[in-house]
């Protein structure tokens, strides 16, 4: 799975390039405040959601019931979408403690978190937190001391892969046409990782939000099922006038895409296209949406293109037909068509991008109608949170006519202006 993610969407920056990751912007930095006393902890709600995770809960139950958190103050809400692996027994036999929700069916990441979300007593804060992680005793205290402090509205911990060697998110940003990128990916550990900023987004596998805020937001867009929808939500909270910092303080370890690897690679390509496009669609304001869809598709399309397998296109041109010279016109046509076959093969992943742009495309009215509801509660400008996309300009296919491409719609549509220069180094290829 990380080879295929890396075809779709590029690999994480290279060593030369971590450098440059570190100089992130003085504005984007922040100064927390002092330690939050007991006392003034809220209570926390931390939902996890699990299919066929079985073998994941020990570790993560196990080390949210070791946290330095008072009891008292923090419930455990864990919704299982149709697991037919033994979690739910397991759950029932082994942790009791856990408030536990079963689905008959997978309702997928956003819908199961609002579930998790709304079964929670009375939260200040809800947490939301992938079964395939474990957390440092101190990772919620120090996940939710920002919001304590009324510093942001939404925290992103730092997290490491499961052995601690790498970093797997240490806040997040995205390209102009929405692809997210979680800085710090598969890069050493670094001073660079320890410093407080604001960032685009929370990474939905270890966040904490304001519980009123996630209400007034409408908590995770449901119609995503599965990926970015902490893009969408981090992107819209911004919008809104909220704000959303990286705690490197709140230190987890993850078991990188465990559960995607199991399904089929065209199934996730198909929610890795759309939803991208979806939070554009939703979240730039007019002036922008209309610079950034024009090329947005245009580039899917190209990336379409380039997994379709057409590589033979000589059927379809007509100037590299057969010489007509002899049969007259009757016969050219005659030869045309029995060369003409109803279907051609294209390969999956390019029939899931087809799919995946037609959910925008063929529900155009749906989706405007949404858009204009997040547009309706704008308080702050696009200008602003630019800034936070930190690689705007992200080439993410090294094909020479997706690069191409992609400079020519920049300078034509003026995207090189609009958005500010990247920050962060150029992933390895």
């Amino acid at each position: 799975m990380k080879q295929f993610l890396e075809r779709m969407f590029g690999a994480a920056p290279s060593a030369a390039a971590r450098a440059d990751g570190a100089a992130l912007p003085a504005e984007l930095r922040v100064t927390p405040g002092g330690p939050v006393p007991e006392h003034a902890l809220p209570r926390a709600a931390v939902v996890i959601l699990n299919l066929n995770g079985r073998h994941h809960l020990e570790g993560c139950l196990g080390s949210l019931r070791a946290l330095d958190y008072p009891a008292g103050r923090m419930e455990v809400v864990l919704v299982d979408n149709a697991s037919v692996d033994g979690s739910v027994e397991e759950l029932r036999t082994k942790h009791a403690w856990v408030k536990l929700a079963v689905n008959a069916r997978n309702v997928g990441f956003s819908a199961g978190c609002n579930q998790g979300a709304a079964l929670a007593e009375r939260p200040e804060v809800l947490v939301f937190l992938n079964n395939d992680m474990r957390v440092e005793p101190a990772w919620l205290r120090e996940l939710v001391a920002p919001l304590v402090r009324r510093e942001c509205a939404a925290t992103s911990a730092k997290m490491y892969s499961w052995d601690g060697k790498l970093i797997n998110s240490a806040g997040g940003g995205m390209n102009f046409h929405g692809i997210g990128i979680q800085r710090g990916l598969d890069e050493r550990p670094g001073p660079e990782h320890d410093v407080p900023v604001k960032t685009l987004f929370a990474c939905g596998g270890a966040m904490a939000i304001d519980a009123a805020v996630f209400r007034e937001l409408g908590g995770f867009d449901e119609e995503f099922f599965a990926y970015y929808e902490d893009v969408d939500l981090g992107w819209r909270s911004w919008v809104q006038g909220h704000e959303t910092h990286y705690a490197p303080r709140a230190v987890c370890y993850h078991h990188h895409s465990s559960t995607s690897r199991r399904l089929p690679p065209e199934m996730i390509r198909l929610l890795q296209v759309r939803n991208p496009v979806l939070a554009c669609f939703k979240n730039y304001d007019d002036e922008h949406l209309r610079a950034v869809l024009a090329p947005l598709l245009a580039l899917y399309l190209r990336r379409m293109w380039s997994v379709a397998g057409l590589a033979d296109e000589r059927g379809f041109r007509i100037e590299q037909a057969a010489n007509p010279a002899g049969g007259g016109v009757k016969g050219f046509l005659d030869r045309a068509r029995s060369q003409v076959q109803d279907e051609v093969l294209v390969r999956r992943l390019a029939a899931a991008d087809l799919l995946g742009i037609n959910d925008l495309l063929g529900r155009f009215e749906h989706w405007s109608a949404r858009r204009a509801a997040v547009q309706a509660r704008r308080k702050r400008s696009d200008a602003e949170i630019f800034r936070l996309f930190l690689k705007p300009h992200w080439c993410i296919e090294g094909e020479r006519g997706y690069q191409e491409l992609q400079a020519g719609m920049e300078r034509l549509y003026g995207l090189d202006k609009i958005f500010p220069a990247d920050v962060l180094g150029q992933p390895r290829k």
